[in-house]
């Protein structure tokens, strides 16, 4: 931590005595801060090359909770010590990110985003980082310029533009673009290394990408595990992941927005995992989670297992999402309408996957999530809302399984802009799960009958 703050203050210093650096005269760069609400994919501007200029940014976020949780585990003969954990009425650790980055040349920039603190990763670790070039000058002055007026090539290890959702949820210490506390309970996030070019043109939105399919870069020899039940044949390789979006997005006049786009993931040999790949973690720190208990046997009431409390919000960074658990390969296809009439916005999303119900099977299994959210800003500027979001997913956790679960959460918040850079915000959040087991084997499922609820609020500062 020392070290980064260290590397902060002399790299300002250096700054500051060398004349012909300047700050924050950056290229097609989505505010942090208000405006930058409804801001997708990549955008071009008019701001002027001045020569080498730094920007620097921050944002941080601070929730206090009072969500309680309610399974239907009742007279367990077999665990009667077992409970849900209480949760108390307090502050969660506060979420904090820093954003460093420059222009290094007209239409050439680079951008570096840091997590100072989350929930999964306490200590400072590096998010992700990218090269953006929205023109050739670097080659020769004006090359492919009729081309590049409407092009972006984004390069890096960097958040993965899957789907128009991910632009509208709360990444670690940056929730301004969301106006609810949670992100969707199927969280498609991921940043692997890979690059990605946009072509936008009179409203025409489209991008096609490609990554390495790897969230932690190492040349290591793949060195497959031994084969299980659940696992006859593990990867041997890694394949590429390929992404597209296809769209349109035009202001139709001064009152209405219309923006409709498809998106496609696919994966044939993953390393990571689209539905688990956010290592801030969920913001319902500690929900469905258990205390310590022991599996005993009824007959002579001797301890079989000793459970564990899995209350740990850093271990245990997922609570209150679902992720699918696909084998070696995935597919995930994103539908996402966006209208905004004056005050008044709709946000959807449609999402059809499938993947590998284990590895070394070809078997599909197929979860499907559906999120509508509806929000009226009002106010001078905008600068107070409210809103309703509903959210379901729908699939089996395998095909062996005769029953589909369901996961369903409603959201109702208000918010206030108190700056075009601070933001507060109430949430109500109840969130129920359908058809799980009763037991994971001998041990007895949190989910079973699952539900929590109760209120959220949440501070934002950007910069």
């Amino acid at each position: 931590m020392k070290k980064i703050y260290v590397f902060i203050i002399a790299l300002v210093s250096t700054f500051a005595v060398n004349a012909q650096v300047s700050f924050g005269h950056i290229q097609n760069q989505i505010p942090r801060n208000q405006k930058g609400i409804n801001q997708f994919d990549v955008k071009k501007d008019t701001v002027a090359f001045n020569g080498l200029s730094v920007d620097m940014g921050a944002a941080f976020a601070l929730q206090f909770q009072a969500l309680n949780s309610f399974n239907d585990q009742r007279g367990l003969t077999t665990a009667p010590g077992y409970r849900l954990n209480n949760l108390e009425n307090n502050f969660n650790l506060p979420n904090a990110n820093f954003t460093i980055g420059a222009q290094l040349y007209d239409g050439v920039r680079v951008n570096l985003d840091v997590y100072l603190a989350s929930r999964h990763h306490n200590e400072t670790w590096v998010k992700g980082g990218y090269l953006q070039i929205d023109k050739l000058d670097f080659i020769k002055k004006d090359f492919l310029a009729d081309f590049m007026q409407y092009t972006t090539i984004k390069i890096g290890q960097m958040e993965n533009n899957y789907g128009d959702a991910h632009f509208r949820r709360s990444d670690n210490g940056n929730a301004f673009m969301n106006p609810f506390v949670g992100n969707n309970i199927m969280d498609a996030f991921i940043t692997e290394m890979g690059a990605e070019v946009y072509y936008n043109r009179s409203g025409f939105v489209s991008m096609i990408g490609v990554t390495n399919s790897k969230l932690n870069q190492n040349v290591a020899e793949i060195v497959p595990t031994t084969p299980t039940t659940a696992k006859p044949d593990s990867n041997t390789t890694i394949s590429p992941s390929i992404l597209a979006k296809l769209g349109w997005d035009k202001q139709i006049n001064e009152d209405l927005r219309i923006r409709l786009t498809g998106s496609y993931y696919h994966t044939a040999n993953s390393s990571g995992n689209l539905y688990a790949s956010d290592r801030a973690g969920s913001r319902f720190y500690g929900v469905m989670s258990h205390a310590d208990y022991n599996i005993i046997d009824p007959a002579t009431g001797n301890v079989v297992t000793a459970v564990a409390n899995n209350f740990d919000p850093t271990v245990n960074k997922d609570t209150g999402r679902f992720n699918p658990g696909y084998g070696n390969w995935a597919t995930s296809y994103m539908v996402n309408p966006f209208i905004k009439y004056k005050g008044l916005e709709f946000f959807g999303t449609l999402e059809f996957t499938s993947g590998g119900d284990f590895k070394g099977t070809d078997d599909t299994r197929k979860v499907n999530q559906y999120v509508g959210d509806l929000v009226y800003r009002f106010g001078e500027g905008e600068r107070f809302y409210i809103g309703g979001k509903y959210n379901l997913v729908d699939g089996k956790l395998a095909n062996a399984n005769t029953q589909s679960i369901q996961i369903n959460r409603f959201e109702a918040a208000a918010g206030w802009f108190m700056t075009k850079n601070v933001l507060a915000k109430l949430e109500y959040v109840d969130q129920n799960y359908k058809n799980f087991s009763q037991f994971n084997g001998a041990t007895p499922n949190d989910l079973f009958g699952g539900s929590f609820k109760g209120l959220m609020f949440e501070a934002v500062i950007l910069f």
